[in-house]
C-alpha cells in the first residue's frame, strides 16, 4: 500500500531538518512508520496475503537498523522522534 504523494509530503515537510530534506534519517523512519501501519492495516484484513507480510518484515528491520543508527548517533533526536512517532521504546 503505497503513500499517497501528498500525505508523503506531509511527512517530508514535518519531519524535514532543512528546507529540501528528504534523505535524513527523522524522515526516512517517519516514511517506513506511515508505510508500516498501512501495511498492517492491510494485512489485519488479507491474513494470508505472505508475500506483503514479508515486505512488512523487511521495512520493520531496515527501521529498527535506522534507529539503531540514530540512537548512537544522537539520542537526543532518537528519543524525540519516537516520542513524536508514537513508537514504543
Amino acid at each position: 500500500m503505497a503513500i499517497a504523494q501528498d500525505r508523503k509530503n506531509e511527512i517530508i515537510k514535518e519531519f524535514a531538518r532543512t528546507e529540501g530534506d528528504n534523505g535524513s534519517v527523522e524522515v526516512q523512519v517517519a516514511l517506513l512508520t506511515e508505510h508500516i501501519r498501512g501495511l498492517t492495516e492491510h494485512l489485519k484484513v488479507h491474513k494470508k496475503d505472505f508475500g506483503t507480510r514479508r515486505g512488512l518484515l523487511t521495512m520493520v528491520g531496515q527501521r529498527s537498523s535506522l534507529l539503531s543508527y540514530l540512537r548512537n548517533k544522537s539520542p537526543v533526536v532518537y528519543t524525540v522522534l519516537i516520542g513524536r512517532l508514537g513508537l514504543r521504546k
